[in-house]
């Protein structure tokens, strides 16, 4: 069986829709946990070492890959751990700040984006049986630029949306949502929703109405992937 490592940040980013098309596809997912309790952002732990994987999964996370004063005590490691895996030849799938990491562990830069991106968005796709024009789920403050060889292949006004380079592919959006995801979010942060004018309501019921479109969209996304690994 082929086997897939999956760096979860915190309870609150697990890989949902897209862990689940590995699963189907016949991967077994090894989780790493990078922090037990998201309040105290520390983390010692030893990563676990990718290149003996066949696909690596990196999902998403409330912090910024610059935020070096709050997760300095890993984000250097898992820049290098993803940098590693792509130059051994295992396939990395980064889902929003898991874009952002690839995009910075292979020379591209993250910073921050001209305006914030909440909730079901179109993009611009070259490859629309692969990365369908959405909309798709978006949940981030920051944006990535696309590394040198590699190949944008969607992008809206904020910015790339995702890029491939090789077996790997870094998305800005959320692939992973389900209706289970987004209420966690909308819990966790309704205010700051409110606060950038954003109906957490109407996000929650967007994201049932959408929940099987998504999940369509999601698997096209994963097995384009997978058919370069």
């Amino acid at each position: 069986m082929k086997s897939a490592l999956v760096i979860e940040h915190d309870e609150y980013g697990p890989a949902e829709e897209v862990g689940e098309r590995l699963v189907e596809r016949g991967y077994r997912l090894d989780v790493f946990r990078v922090l037990d309790d998201p309040s105290d952002p520390v983390c010692t732990k030893k990563y676990p070492d990718a290149t003996t994987y066949d696909a690596l999964l990196v999902t998403g996370s409330p912090w910024s890959v610059t935020d070096t004063d709050n997760i300095g005590s890993w984000i250097g490691r898992e820049i290098g751990m993803v940098r590693t895996a792509h130059e051994s030849g295992v396939g990395v799938l980064g889902l929003c700040f898991g874009g952002q990491v690839l995009s910075a562990a292979l020379g591209g830069e993250v910073s921050r984006s001209s305006r914030p991106e909440f909730g079901w968005t179109e993009v611009e796709t070259d490859l629309p049986d692969a990365v369908a024009s959405g909309p798709w789920f978006q949940w981030h403050y920051d944006r990535f630029t696309v590394p040198q060889g590699a190949t944008e292949v969607a992008r809206n006004a904020v910015g790339p949306q995702v890029f491939r380079i090789g077996r790997s592919v870094g998305t800005q959006f959320h692939p992973e949502i389900t209706p289970r995801l987004a209420r966690l979010w909308i819990g966790m942060d309704r205010a700051e929703l409110e606060a950038h004018d954003v109906d957490p309501d109407r996000m929650a019921a967007e994201s049932e109405e959408r929940a099987a479109d998504n999940q369509a969209d999601s698997y096209a996304l994963v097995d384009w992937f997978l058919d370069g690994v």
